[in-house]
């Protein structure tokens, strides 16, 4: 079972923090940091890490709050006895200064990593470095070749460094929490990602039309122009499998490559296909892109809904709701209008 610290440094004048923290039972213990009597440590599980987190901020005014900080735990000797209890409680939202009226025994919907956790691992893949460009970059050129020449492996290893996991998760976990600025950090990182996979993948077809016109490609390259229900099938369960590896604390290194066959192999044909001056075959490469991008995201966001990852406070899951409710009617009409599509180019 893994354990999280959770410190919290609180200003002068805001209270007693040790008696505080012994308001709050499902921890397994708790000790002072620093003589100063503003900081404490508290020993949780994992599970546990978000109510700890989110009770601290109901005990606390905003401004009374210097840091909370949380932190992974390796291994505690001698093994802890955890006996937790579980606490029922009228939750308040000190920031409006009134309680909710609703009873609330402590959440375990969220049984992974906690809401700050995930937010922090997620935004950063929605941020347009030089890396995540050079990453691209790379990953493009690799996929393009790698597609030329009906190299699995090659493909394969294109898409062990491809960074398109990020910007998709971000974007989902954004209409959860009903962040706009990530959401528009998520859409421009996307957008970027993809302009460059295009733009790269492109001079490859056109070099490859150029010199070897009557070619169409192998398996590889043919296979992500054709678009059916499997691969509907296929991209919403590469982006349910990211989202709960990624909520529930486990790496995302195998899920991100498995989002990537989803989206990176067809959005370099498209480059390829366009740049060969196979135009019809490059329309399927996008129907599939599409498709994939559109289920990628909408399984994300519901396997955030299923965890329970949601802002806080009332005003604010207030605010995500309106943002969850428009992004699921976009995405499953968006899912129908190409399901429908599908059905046309097969008939």
């Amino acid at each position: 079972m893994s354990h999280r610290i959770i410190q919290i440094h609180i200003r002068k004048g805001a209270g007693d923090l040790a008696q505080k923290v012994k308001l709050i039972t499902n921890t397994i213990d708790t000790w002072p940091v620093g003589p100063d009597g503003l900081s404490h440590a508290i020993l949780v599980r994992t599970q546990d890490t978000q109510d700890v987190t989110d009770r601290l901020q109901e005990l606390f005014l905003k401004n009374q709050i210097i840091r909370i900080v949380l932190q992974p735990v390796e291994a505690i000797l001698p093994k802890p006895t955890e006996k937790i209890k579980t606490e029922t409680r009228t939750t308040a939202d000190p920031v409006q200064g009134r309680e909710n009226g609703k009873k609330s025994k402590t959440a375990k919907a969220f049984s992974g990593v906690s809401r700050d956790e995930l937010y922090a691992d997620v935004s950063r893949g929605a941020e347009t470095s030089n890396s995540y460009i050079l990453l691209v970059i790379f990953s493009t050129i690799v996929a393009g070749i790698g597609l030329i020449e009906n190299n699995v492996a090659v493909v394969i290893g294109a898409m062990v460094i491809a960074p398109l996991l990020g910007p998709n998760l971000a974007l989902a976990l954004s209409t959860a929490l009903g962040d706009l600025e990530l959401m528009g950090n998520a859409l421009k990182t996307m957008v970027i990602g993809f302009l460059i996979a295009m733009l790269l993948s492109y001079s490859l077809g056109f070099v490859w039309g150029t010199y070897w016109p009557d070619e169409l490609g192998g398996d590889e390259l043919l296979a992500r122009t054709v678009v059916g229900f499997d691969s509907i099938a296929l991209a919403l369960v590469s982006g349910a499998a990211a989202v709960l590896s990624l909520a529930s604390g486990i790496s995302s290194v195998l899920v991100g490559v498995m989002v990537a066959v989803a989206l990176l192999p067809p959005g370099a044909t498209i480059g390829i296909m366009l740049g060969a001056g196979h135009y019809d075959l490059a329309l399927g490469a996008a129907l599939l892109l599409a498709v994939n991008i559109v289920c990628v995201n909408l399984s994300a966001k519901l396997v955030f809904l299923f965890k329970g990852v949601q802002p806080r406070t009332w005003y604010e899951k207030k605010k995500a709701k309106r943002a969850m409710i428009f992004y699921m009617v976009f995405w499953v009409l968006s899912l129908g209008i190409l399901g429908y599509v599908i059905i046309l180019r097969n008939v």
